[in-house]
């Protein structure tokens, strides 16, 4: 059945009630039961039962509910760098080398992590935040800063490297479409990725200058000037018990504890895609090797304390189920936004809204309105790998019956889907970035909101202009 402009209803609404009341659990609930009621021909009962089927179904998915216990796990490897003295020892250990004295320095050591770390989204935030939230909050620079870096230098990146889960994925695609040499489409899309390009060279310069604008700049006023790096009454995404825990007392802070579960991370992510791509890394499972990669940091960052004997095995299991606990409210989160996903992709939101172009695409035109559709369907729908398999498909037919530039359009669908992505507060990666900060989401998306318009305008006035450049 095609539900037309119907289908947009749920995403948006609990979008816009996210970000006006600040409710997020309720207001994904919301959108989940007012698609739910769409389905059921507006049956309200029926609905009600379909909303909590949705929640459920969201475990069918064995990628979605890796994800899921991925972000819990994530808290246990925080309580126990933290308890047995990793997070002091490493910020010491970085102050004693005069990496990150000033805050231009931790800024700066958060987005090279950010770089560095291309292989997948959330290990890229999930690393930076946990070496840098540290070093933030010491030097009083706001959390929806360090939210912000992180989101900037994950999947702005990671999409621009072919070698990686992303990259797979899109050349995977272009495959099913027929496309010849995909790899070489891919290379030859990245210097037209714009938004990609003009969302990193933002976040250098905010970093090299500290020249903020919009709520960005009230928040790091407020940081600065109080203290306070997160907003009174603001709901961090980590729970304040896991934050606030210090390292056991009478006991030398060792920066290992910290660096070596983070290398042990490190290194798994590309071990879990080899194996789990048969020997071919780029054909690797993510959220597999991702799962894997948290795993084998809690195991290490649980085994140095027992061996050091800072911890007991019952300190390390209690402090891994408190972890865990802590992080219960983003487990939850991101079962809701996974839930109204999938209700959109049932209602066709992103077919609807892609199927919108036909009407008024003009050569000239046609990689900026690509752009456009896809960031509205990754807004809708918190989900940029969604909009690629969307979008691709209708993409590659446009561009090649247009004679447009196929390296062109594709850099606008991926550019599209990241912006998209980057501005909505049931995105996935956004998620694990206010997570990865401990900041409150809302702020989160409220403070990178101004930041990404900004590349964004950027980047559909260039798409325009190599849209004529190539055209006429």
């Amino acid at each position: 059945m095609d539900y037309g402009w119907l289908s947009v209803i749920p995403p948006l609404l609990a979008i816009v009630l996210a970000i006006v009341t600040r409710q997020v659990y309720i207001s994904l609930f919301l959108g989940i039961f007012v698609g739910c009621v769409i389905l059921s021909d507006w049956n309200i009962l029926s609905g009600l039962a379909g909303s909590i089927d949705a929640l459920i179904n969201v475990f069918q998915s064995p990628g979605n509910t890796r994800v899921i216990i991925f972000c819990a796990l994530i808290g246990a490897l925080i309580t126990l760098t933290q308890r047995s003295g990793g997070v002091n020892g490493f910020i010491e250990w970085i102050q004693e080398r005069n990496l990150a004295r000033t805050r231009r320095g931790a800024a700066s050591l958060a987005g090279i992590t950010g770089f560095l770390i291309f292989i997948e989204s959330s290990i890229c935030c999930l690393i930076s935040g946990s070496i840098s939230r540290p070093l933030f909050e010491r030097l009083r620079i706001s959390r929806e800063k360090l939210a912000y870096i992180l989101d900037s230098t994950s999947a702005p990146n990671c999409i621009l490297i072919p070698l990686n889960a992303w990259g797979a994925f899109v050349i995977g695609l272009l495959e099913n479409e027929g496309v010849e040499v995909p790899i070489n489409v891919f290379v030859r899309s990245i210097p037209f990725n714009f938004y990609a390009i003009f969302a990193i060279l933002m976040v250098v310069f905010i970093i090299i200058t500290f020249r903020d604008f919009g709520p960005m700049r009230k928040a790091e006023a407020r940081a600065r000037e109080t203290g306070k790096t997160i907003a009174d009454g603001a709901v961090p995404m980590v729970s304040d018990e896991i934050t606030s825990i210090k390292p056991k007392e009478n006991i030398s802070y060792r920066a290992a504890n910290m660096i070596l579960p983070v290398l042990a991370m490190i290194i798994m992510v590309p071990l879990g895609l080899y194996i789990t791509g048969g020997g071919n890394i780029t054909a690797g499972t993510g959220s597999t090797a991702v799962l894997w990669a948290v795993l084998a940091a809690i195991t290490v960052a649980g085994i140095l304390p027992l061996l050091q004997k800072i911890l007991s095995f019952r300190e390390v299991f209690e402090l891994s189920l408190k972890g865990i606990g802590g992080l219960m409210p983003l487990a939850i989160v991101m079962v809701l936004a996974f839930a109204i996903g999938d209700i959109s992709r049932e209602l066709g939101t992103g077919i609807y809204v892609a199927s919108l172009a036909d009407d008024f695409l003009h050569p000239v035109y046609v990689a900026a309105i690509i752009f456009f559709i896809s960031a509205f369907i990754a807004f809708s729908t918190g989900t940029s790998w969604g909009v690629f398999a969307i979008m691709i498909p209708v993409a590659v037919p446009i561009a090649l019956m247009m004679d447009v530039s196929l390296s062109l359009c594709l850099a606008a669908v991926l550019g599209g889907g990241v912006f998209g992505d980057h501005v909505s507060p049931i995105s996935d990666t956004t998620l694990v970035s206010s997570m990865a900060a401990a900041s409150d989401h809302i702020d989160h998306v409220r403070t990178q909101l101004p930041y990404a318009m900004v590349a964004a305008a950027g980047a559909i006035i260039f798409y325009v202009l190599f849209g004529m450049i190539l055209y006429l």
